[in-house]
């Protein structure tokens, strides 16, 4: 059976927390680590409709989209072998692995052309903080056998925040809007 209760409480937290930072980049970041790691610390609360996989792509579901627009929850599955292009994020972030292990390549761009830094290994109950304020710019891979789940918090509305993919030769830059 879901706990739905415990995913209720996460986004009743979320949501305090916005709004009493007034923007505060560094406060929602500090304690939206601590709230979702206590939400990825246990696997019975999201439903199996958001854990589906595809063949193609990895593939995002909306688990919750604030009213005022200030922040939304998404579930990214992640089939054998997929992982994201290397892409920026131009608003605060948090996201933490659920299921199976995923892996994080940070990049920077170095005379217009993304450089890869050293791997990270994210995994089961993992966290890791996104920052708005720099280029934040990097690469996702599934890292499990199997399907692996992370659970990500963006301070804005999913498919409105205008973001860049970034192509791995030339390092020229690309529109980027999430489904």
């Amino acid at each position: 059976m879901v706990n739905r209760a415990r995913f209720d409480r996460f986004v009743e937290a979320m949501s305090l927390l916005v709004a009493g930072a007034d923007g505060n980049e560094d406060a929602i970041l500090g304690e939206g680590r601590g709230l979702l790691a206590g939400l990825v610390a246990h696997d019975d609360w999201l439903d199996d409709s958001c854990c589906l996989p595809e063949r193609e792509r990895y593939r995002q579901h909306v688990l919750h989209a604030d009213p005022a627009g200030s922040f939304c929850i998404l579930s990214l599955v992640w089939d054998r072998g997929q992982s994201t292009p290397v892409h920026d994020h131009a608003v605060w972030g948090i996201v933490g692995v659920l299921r199976g292990e995923e892996i994080v390549t940070p990049y920077r761009l170095a005379g217009g052309k993304p450089q890869a830094g050293a791997p990270v290994r994210q995994r089961r109950g993992d966290v890791e903080v996104l920052s708005g304020r720099s280029a934040d710019i990097h690469q996702v891979s599934n890292a499990a056998d199997g399907v692996s789940i992370s659970i990500h918090v963006y301070g804005g509305t999913v498919g409105a925040v205008r973001r860049y993919k970034f192509d791995p030769l030339s390092g020229a830059p690309q529109m980027f809007l999430p489904d």
